[in-house]
């Protein structure tokens, strides 16, 4: 399946990630190259549950999650090359070479920059990076797996992490 537009709001990003409050970390997707290329936006408010402790009097973005929002980016990508998609779930194998170069605060929006460096049916290297206001704020190589979702719980949902 691909995209059918070059951007996606939040409603159809929910279509492609399992991730719900608190953990969907990607409000929009405003560039999109089939099987390259991935540009998603991120806008970082201080009603952010993490800010609670990271750290009170002056909030910073925790670095993995900066990675997890890349990754989150980096599944969508990936999933529109996915046979039965919806059956799927992309999940971390490794965070190479990560570099965190400037905090990350509220008001600050981040722009995810994932490209491709190689992809198979079940699995795939990214390289991720993370922009505020035109400055690199992070980087890293991610690579991941195509995994099976597993049904979990009486209620039938599915959890799992990019």
């Amino acid at each position: 399946m691909t995209l059918e537009t070059q951007t996606l709001d939040i409603g159809e990003i929910m279509d492609y990630l399992p991730h719900r409050y608190p953990f969907l970390l990607i409000d929009r997707v405003v560039e999109f190259v089939e099987g390259k290329r991935i540009v998603a936006i991120k806008n970082v408010t201080i009603n952010e549950d993490f800010f609670n402790g990271h750290f009170p009097g002056h909030p910073i973005m925790p670095g993995v999650l900066v990675v997890e929002a890349m990754a989150q980016a980096g599944c969508i990508l990936l999933l529109t090359q996915v046979p039965e998609r919806e059956k799927k779930l992309v999940v971390f194998t490794g965070i190479e070479n990560a570099k965190f170069r400037r905090a990350i605060t509220p008001g600050d929006q981040l722009r995810l920059e994932v490209d491709v460096l190689s992809f198979r049916p079940r699995q795939g290297k990214m390289e991720g990076k993370a922009y505020v206001d035109g400055k690199l704020a992070c980087e890293a190589t991610l690579t991941c797996a195509v995994v099976p979702r597993q049904q979990r719980g009486v209620t039938g949902t599915t959890e799992a992490t990019a």
